[in-house]
């Protein structure tokens, strides 16, 4: 059950702290579902940081103390294959929330796609919060419960879909994350390629090669345009997820 309308953080509360007020975290993340007092404990303990590109924020197999809110940016997260071999599992986009909640380590590595920003607390404090407050453990639940969902769908890109509809799939991942309104509004979708062509065929199972023709095809049939070779704009949201939607 949610959490009634008294007990949810009203964002014109002056004893909502200042960060907080305008939190995406704070309103569509696990932090909606905490008491004033809950959120008061919780923000004299975080930390507020920008990660530059290609930082690790965690650690495949570290012990974890600490976990993020994501704040603006990107994340992906990875696992390393004994041979070397990188595989991208997964991303992550504002107001995600970083690590596992009750797990003494990681089981992927999570590194800043673009520039990151995140909140941090200790997971000591999180996890007290955690046994006091039953909504944000449902809120924690969810948010697996739709990785799991999502991961299930992509299962079905990499195994079903064409190179084509994997690349348009990929571009409505973004598009949808980063720019959410455009669908709804009518307007064109913009974003930039938080993945270098690398990253992305390693995330599409493709090689480098086929990724670039692919986004060549759909800039040639207006699908998309491209500037500064990364810098993409949807003219037509619905036109770009019927193109990453198998034919019957």
């Amino acid at each position: 059950m949610p959490p009634s309308k008294d007990r949810r953080q009203d964002i014109h509360n002056s004893e909502t702290p200042v960060l907080c007020r305008a939190c995406e975290a704070r309103h569509k993340g696990i932090c909606g579902a905490l008491t004033t007092d809950q959120l008061v404990h919780l923000s004299k303990h975080t930390t507020r940081r920008a990660v530059e590109r290609e930082t690790e924020l965690v650690q495949i197999g570290e012990d974890i103390t600490q976990y993020s809110n994501i704040l603006g940016g990107v994340v992906k997260l990875t696992k390393l294959m004994s041979d070397g071999r990188q595989q991208i599992v997964g991303l992550q986009f504002a107001p995600d929330f970083i690590g596992r909640p009750f797990s003494r380590q990681s089981n992927t590595t999570a590194e800043a796609a673009t520039t990151v920003r995140v909140c941090s607390f200790p997971k000591t404090v999180l996890e007290e919060i955690i046994n006091q407050a039953p909504d944000l453990e449902h809120r924690l639940h969810e948010q697996s419960l739709r990785e799991l969902d999502e991961a299930r769908d992509w299962l079905l890109t990499l195994g079903r879909k064409t190179a084509r509809e994997k690349v348009a799939s990929f571009l409505c991942l973004i598009a949808d994350h980063i720019d959410p309104e455009a669908e709804n509004s009518g307007q064109e979708a913009h974003f930039d390629l938080p993945l270098k062509r690398a990253d992305i065929a390693d995330f599409l199972g493709l090689t480098i090669e086929t990724v670039s023709r692919q986004i060549t095809k759909l800039r040639k049939e207006s699908l998309i345009t491209v500037e500064n070779n990364r810098h993409i704009t949807v003219p037509d949201m619905a036109v770009l997820r019927e193109a990453a939607t198998p034919e019957i």
